[in-house]
C-alpha cells in the first residue's frame, strides 16, 4: 500500500518511520525496486505530498503516524478494507485501487466517512484478455493435461493412445463464446477470439437475459465487476442452464462463481472444463476448499493482469487520480470515483443556527436551516417557522441499470454480453 502524506514539512520524520517497511538503499535499476521506491508516483506527487511505500497486508501493519496523517492511499487487490479499517485513518480522503476491481473495499462505508474510492477501469486490459484467450485455448486443446501426461511417463504413440490422452480436446471454429461483461476487457477478448474462429466479424445483436446467453454458449467467460447483486452469478441454478459439456473461464472476480456448485458440475461432467484465475478465497490453495478434488480444472493465482508494463502503467493514472483529489474537490474532480452515491454532504455545524433544527431531527446527522445545502447536494425545503424540512436523501443502494446483453449475429458464431454482470441476477 502506498500512502500519501500531505504535510510535506514532516517528510523526514515519515521517512524514518517507513524505513522498516521499505528499502533504505538507493533503488537499483530492476522492476521490483521501481515498485518499492515509488519512482512512478514521485514525479506526479512530489510537489504536493510526501510519498511513502508501505509493505503492509492489513491496517494492523501500518504505523500509527501514517494512519493519522495519510490523505491518500494507493492499493492493490491483496488488501481488504472494511469500515473498521477505514475508521482507523484520521485524514484519509481518497483510496485509489491500482486495477479495476474494488469489491474488497467497503465503498458504502467509505462514502459515509467522506472517503472517495477510485479505480483504474482500463488497467491491464491487454494482459487480462491475453490470459483469458490462453485459458480458452488450453481448455479446448488440453495442453496442460497433455504436458502432465508426458511428465508422468505416459506413452503416447499410436492413435488409440493419442485418443485416450487427448480425450476432451475440441475444435474451436464454429463454437459460440459467451462474454458476461462487455467493457474494455470483454471487447479485447472478442477481438482476439475472432482470430481463432469464434467469430468472423464483430457485428452485435442484443440478448436480453443471462439464460439466453448461457443456453447459446459453448464457452462462457466472465468479465464483470463483483457486487452484492451478482455474487455467485454462476451457481447450481445457472450452471444447469448452460449447454451440457460447456467450458467456463473466470478472470474477473472469484465471488462471481459458486465454487462448490462448480466442483460438483465438473465431477458430473455438466461442465467439461473450467479455468479460474480468481477464487472465492485468496491466496488460493488446492489443499483447501471445494475445488481440491475437481477434475478438468486449471487454476492460476490471480496473475492474469500482470506484466511489468501493466504494473507500471497502472500506477501512473492512479497517482494522477490522487493528485486530482489533493488539488480539486472530492468527489467532483475525480475521474473514476465509484462511490459518489454514498457521499452525504452537510453544512459544517459551526455555520448552522441551532434554532433552525427541527426537534424531530433530535440534533442528529441531518441539520437543515433554510437555504443550507442538504443531502446529495440539494437545498433543503422548509416552509415556515418550526416546520420539518424535507430530507433529500441520497440513494444508498447499489444502482443496477438494465444494460443490454450483446451477442454476435447467429452466423458469426460468437455471443457477446452487456456491460456489467449485476443486471443478470435481476432476470433470473
Amino acid at each position: 500500500m502506498a500512502l500519501v502524506d500531505k504535510h510535506k514539512v514532516k517528510r523526514q520524520r515519515l521517512d524514518r518511520i517507513c524505513e522498516g517497511i521499505r528499502p533504505a538503499a538507493p533503488p537499483p535499476p530492476g522492476g521490483a525496486a521501481r515498485r518499492r521506491h515509488c519512482t512512478v508516483e514521485m514525479p506526479i506527487l512530489k510537489d504536493l505530498a510526501t510519498v511513502a511505500f508501505c509493505d503492509a497486508q492489513s491496517t494492523q501493519q501500518i504505523h500509527e503516524k501514517v494512519l493519522n496523517e495519510a490523505v491518500g492511499a494507493m492499493r492493490y487487490h491483496t488488501i481488504t478494507l472494511t469500515r473498521e479499517d477505514l475508521e482507523k485513518f484520521k485524514a484519509l480522503s481518497v483510496i485509489v485501487r491500482i486495477g479495476s476491481g474494488y469489491d474488497n473495499v467497503d465503498i458504502k462505508a467509505a462514502g459515509e466517512l467522506g472517503i472517495a474510492v477510485c479505480n483504474i477501469p482500463s488497467a491491464a486490459v491487454e494482459e487480462t484478455s491475453d490470459s483469458t484467450i490462453c485459458h480458452i485455448l488450453n481448455l479446448y486443446r488440453r495442453n496442460t493435461w497433455l504436458y502432465q501426461a508426458l511428465r508422468e511417463g505416459t506413452l503416447v504413440q499410436i492413435v488409440e493412445q493419442i485418443r485416450e490422452v487427448a480425450s476432451g480436446a475440441a475444435r474451436i471454429r464454429g463454437e459460440t463464446l459467451g462474454l458476461i461483461g462487455f467493457g474494455c476487457t470483454g471487447q479485447a477478448v472478442a477481438v482476439r477470439a475472432k482470430a481463432f474462429g469464434f467469430s468472423r466479424s464483430l457485428g452485435v445483436q442484443r440478448v436480453y437475459t443471462l439464460q439466453d446467453l448461457l443456453y447459446q454458449s459453448d464457452c462462457v467467460s466472465l468479465h464483470c465487476n463483483l457486487s452484492e447483486h451478482n455474487h455467485h452469478l454462476i451457481n447450481d441454478f445457472t450452471i444447469k442452464q448452460m449447454r451440457q459439456g460447456a467450458f467456463l473461464v473466470n478472470a474477473a472476480r472469484g465471488g462471481l462463481v459458486d465454487e462448490k456448485a462448480l466442483a460438483q458440475a465438473l465431477k458430473e461432467g455438466r461442465i467439461r472444463g473450467a479455468a479460474l484465475d480468481v477464487h472465492e478465497s485468496e491466496p488460493f490453495s488446492f489443499a483447501q476448499g471445494p475445488l481440491k478434488d475437481a477434475p478438468n480444472l486449471i487454476c492460476t493465482p490471480h496473475t492474469a493482469w500482470y506484466s511489468e508494463q501493466a504494473s507500471l502503467e497502472m500506477r501512473e493514472p492512479a497517482a494522477t487520480e490522487i493528485r486530482r483529489a489533493i488539488t480539486g474537490r472530492i468527489p467532483e474532480s475525480l475521474r473514476n470515483c465509484v462511490n459518489k452515491e454514498f457521499f452525504v454532504i452537510t453544512a459544517p455545524w459551526s455555520v448552522i443556527d441551532q434554532q433552525a433544527i427541527h426537534p424531530e431531527l433530535n440534533g442528529a446527522t441531518y441539520r437543515y436551516p433554510p437555504g443550507i445545502v442538504g443531502v446529495a447536494g440539494r437545498t433543503s425545503c422548509c416552509h415556515g417557522k418550526g416546520c420539518l424540512p424535507v430530507l433529500d436523501t441520497a440513494n444508498t443502494g447499489l444502482k443496477t441499470v438494465q444494460a443490454p446483453v450483446w451477442r454476435i449475429l447467429p452466423h458469426l458464431n460468437c455471443v457477446l454480453s452487456g456491460q456489467v454482470g449485476c443486471e443478470f441476477s435481476k432476470t433470473l
